[in-house]
């Protein structure tokens, strides 16, 4: 089990400084490590409550990223939640996935148009309406669909970026979506039990540095791979080591930086220079205007077929 443990820096430019909190007052900062402390004390020890969060997609996501797991046993998850079968029919249905315009009914082939990668996103598409749904989450609605609609970036792109490696697609963008584990975990236990941490933006921006490795032991406690837990701790490692051959991490640091490149003007590109990862997976900075260009298609698609 890994062990949240010293306190977090953030990259800036070429250098990492401490996480400021710059806009929080002294007591905010004492409330919110003090959280922090508590709250990485309990993951550490295997003990995770992650609040609203359906058990349904907590199994889904756990049978999916087994190799080994058949399709009979993901559609007996999936059936059990009568809500989360409907949501991938009508996402099976959807104009994006049924290009033939013949509607299926039974669940089995549903899940066989979608394939495992959108199995995945509907459920945790449908795990964070659940959450928003709750009135004791009400307050952090607007954070939790800016971080649901980065993890759909950072998947698109992890797939594409994965195309260049010998890494698995289908683990990548699972590990893309679910990067920011950490910071929904920490934003709904903060929501639910009234820290006190001050504003909303003053605590996101004080919890947020902690994300990775918080999200790792959340990962690790429902049994998740040991590559895909170690990328979700080690993604915001941008001095890696580069390797002769890429891993779950190095697709996950380089897409995390492309996924911030979307938000610039076009012409896009991303800074590549000092980011090893980005020499392990084989993306050159000329490189990156493409597979952008291809991310945003993709992420329109998800977006479209998730919207049902």
């Amino acid at each position: 089990m890994s062990e949240p443990g010293a306190p977090p820096t953030y990259r800036s430019g070429t250098q990492s400084v401490p996480a400021s909190g710059a806009a929080s007052t002294p007591q905010e900062r004492a409330a919110a490590l003090l959280f922090l402390q508590k709250l990485a004390s309990e993951v550490s020890e295997g003990s995770i409550d992650l609040p609203c969060f359906p058990d349904v997609v907590i199994r889904i996501s756990t049978a999916l990223a087994d190799p080994n797991t058949t399709a009979d046993r993901v559609v007996t998850i999936v059936g059990a939640e009568p809500r989360l079968a409907a949501r991938i029919l009508q996402t099976a249905n959807s104009a994006a996935f049924n290009t033939s315009g013949k509607p299926l009914t039974d669940l089995r082939s549903a899940i066989t148009r979608l394939g495992h990668q959108m199995v995945h996103g509907t459920a945790m598409s449908y795990a964070m309406q659940q959450m928003k749904n709750e009135t004791s989450l009400r307050s952090i609605v607007q954070p939790m669909t800016l971080l649901w609609n980065r993890s759909i970036a950072v998947a698109s792109i992890s797939r594409i970026v994965a195309g260049r490696t010998k890494v698995s697609a289908d683990e990548a963008f699972l590990t893309g979506l679910l990067h920011g584990m950490g910071n929904l975990y920490i934003m709904a236990r903060a929501a639910t039990q009234g820290t006190g941490l001050g504003s909303e933006h003053s605590w996101l921006d004080l919890l947020s540095g902690w994300q990775a490795s918080i999200g790792k032991a959340v990962l690790e406690s429902w049994g998740f791979a040991e590559q895909m837990c170690d990328a979700v701790g080690e993604q915001a490692d941008l001095d890696r080591r580069w390797k002769h051959e890429a891993g779950l991490a190095d697709v996950l640091i380089a897409s995390l930086v492309l996924a911030d490149a979307l938000k610039t003007p076009e012409p896009r590109g991303a800074v590549t220079e000092g980011i090893n990862a980005f020499q392990t997976v084989r993306v050159a900075a000329e490189d990156c205007a493409a597979i952008l260009a291809e991310a945003e298609t993709q992420i329109r698609l998800v977006h479209e077929a998730l919207a049902t």
